[in-house]
């Protein structure tokens, strides 16, 4: 079934997600889950949130920097770690994630195109165009989408 993110909602839509997300750098697995959630938010496509949990051991340490989102809060940021290699807050988590976001405590979201590979049901994932969204593209939604230059106005 195809989804058409401008069929998403404003604010967004937390959808959990029993597909096998598998996140993959430098050779070793360094998230595996069957129980994502997906945030779905007109003209993007959908962010998976994974459990922290689903990370594997020290891949993941406290990074510099945040952000705030209208709908979700403060984002705190991690540094992803794997073997020598420090991918500077590559990823995010919401702390005390704001009203109607409180399922997204404990879970962590990354930028797709900055780990060697992301899948979905073994589908290879294309990163959101630009580089501040971190949207999920898969054959399963259809564009167009925001982060692309030219669509900050959208």
């Amino acid at each position: 079934m195809t989804e058409s993110v401008w069929d998403y909602p404003r604010p967004p839509a937390i959808d959990p997600s029993s597909e096998h997300v598998v996140v993959t750098h430098g050779g070793l697995v360094v998230a595996d889950t069957t129980s994502s959630l997906r945030v779905l938010e007109t003209s993007h496509p959908p962010t998976y949130y994974l459990p922290l949990s689903s990370f594997s051991d020290g891949v993941l340490r406290p990074g510099r920097g945040a952000s705030w989102c209208e709908w979700k809060g403060q984002a705190a940021y991690f540094d992803l770690v794997v073997r020598d290699e420090v991918l500077a807050s590559i990823a995010w988590t919401y702390p005390t994630p704001s009203k109607g976001f409180e399922v997204l405590l404990d879970h962590v979201a990354l930028y797709p195109g900055r780990v060697d590979r992301c899948t979905v049901d073994d589908e290879v994932v294309v990163p959101q165009p630009g580089n501040f969204y971190g949207g999920w593209i898969t054959s399963r939604v259809t564009g167009p989408f925001k982060g692309a230059p030219g669509t900050s106005g959208w």
